[in-house]
């Protein structure tokens, strides 16, 4: 007769393993910028894997929007650089990003201020 499976023996080495796989992955995660792709082909885990954890751990989710923040700050580093180089394309941007207030836009963006159609006549 076999001898009834212990349930927490069972899980606690998935558990364990799956810590430090999550660990692992921030590392990578740290390390690629943020592209998923890349750091879960680093740790070897599957893209699902990676999204399940994050809808299943606050305390991973909370690291990896972390290092979301931290990409983001590197980014707009550099596009700060590109704009003391000079970078007319960067000014720009910046400017439609940051300076709508200030009436810098492409015009992509102007609220319609009437419904009415328009009629066209052909003589």
């Amino acid at each position: 007769m076999k001898k009834p499976t212990n349930p927490k023996k069972q899980i606690k080495p998935k558990a364990k393993n799956d810590s430090i796989k999550k660990q692992l992955m921030i590392q990578a995660l740290t390390k690629s910028l943020g592209i998923v792709s890349s750091a879960c082909q680093a740790v070897n885990i599957s893209r699902n894997c990676h999204y399940e954890w994050m809808k299943s751990d606050p305390e991973y989710k909370a690291q990896v929007e972390d290092i979301a923040n931290v990409e983001l700050d590197f980014v707009i580093s550099k596009l700060h650089k590109r704009i003391n180089d000079g970078s007319d394309t960067a000014i720009i941007y910046y400017l439609k990003c940051k300076g709508k207030s200030r009436g810098y836009s492409d015009g992509g963006d102007i609220p319609q201020t009437h419904n009415e159609g328009v009629k066209i006549t052909f003589e």
